[in-house]
């Protein structure tokens, strides 16, 4: 596997916590989480909150926040526009930084001007001064999926510029009820995936290692997996898994990874 070139972004030195989540899945159809996510937003005391992909269900492009309401019907304000206000009012106290995942891979920088948020690449490394570790490699986590052959080449294919491009210019209908039938698609193979008694496919350790050496730090900080754990690696290399957010889950689950100067903590935002 290929190593990445790797961006590095400097956090300021006013910085004293910073706040990492992904895997909300945030749609219309689950307003306990939008719910959630929105009471964090308002009151975590981070200085910074990474938001590390998936924040989205699904993301058919940015015009899908600025869409015209269809004739005659009352105006109202689209779910991708009630985030984008709720993302633009969050960002006059904090820095916001976004990192597309699976699921919204197709969110742009009109979007994120709109949010007032800092688009990263997968990967990117966090240079915090402020905790003893001071190098972290933070990513999405799918890149590192290599058993998943199939998804493997689903993501080769739709990251490309010309299947994006092509996508994009269709109308918004279309691109959601395409997206509809991907998402359905996913969840059969997911479905015969349990019936056949496999589990789910977790990072390559070697991969993941690689990456490590290459951005000099000894932890990777990462989502999709929705196996909210630390996984040791050899050579006093780790990764931690994010969890995912589902409010109506029994028990729910919303956690942020808290980083400061004393390290890593994760942080329970829901009562279980």
């Amino acid at each position: 596997m290929t190593v990445p070139q790797m961006a590095e972004l400097q956090a300021p030195s006013s910085w004293r916590m910073v706040d990492f989540i992904s895997d909300l899945h945030l749609s219309d159809q689950a307003p306990a989480t939008f719910a959630a996510w929105q009471h964090y937003l308002e009151n975590t005391p981070a200085d910074a909150v990474f938001m590390l992909g998936d924040l989205f269900e699904v993301w058919v492009g940015d015009d899908a926040a600025s869409a015209p309401q269809p004739p005659g019907a009352a105006p109202k304000s689209s779910f991708e526009l009630r985030c984008a206000h709720l993302l633009q009012q969050a960002s006059q106290r904090l820095a916001l930084f976004f990192m597309p995942g699976n699921r919204d891979f197709l969110v742009g920088q009109r979007f994120m001007d709109l949010c007032g948020c800092r688009l990263l690449t997968d990967p990117t490394v966090l240079v915090f001064p402020g905790a003893r570790e001071q190098r972290w490699l933070l990513s999405h986590g799918d890149a590192l999926c290599l058993d998943d052959v199939n998804y493997m080449q689903f993501r080769q294919q739709v990251r490309s510029p010309g299947w994006q491009q092509a996508f994009l210019a269709k109308p918004l209908a279309e691109r959601q009820a395409m997206a509809r039938g991907i998402r359905q698609q996913s969840q059969q193979q997911q479905q015969d995936r349990k019936r056949a008694g496999a589990g789910y496919v977790d990072l390559d350790s070697d991969a993941a290692r690689q990456w490590l050496q290459a951005a000099q730090a000894r932890t990777l900080i990462h989502g999709h997996t929705h196996q909210p754990a630390e996984h040791p690696l050899g050579d006093g290399l780790s990764r931690v898994v994010l969890s995912d957010w589902d409010a109506q889950a029994k028990p729910p689950r919303a956690d942020a990874l808290r980083l400061t100067a004393s390290g890593l903590q994760r942080i329970a935002l829901l009562p279980s």
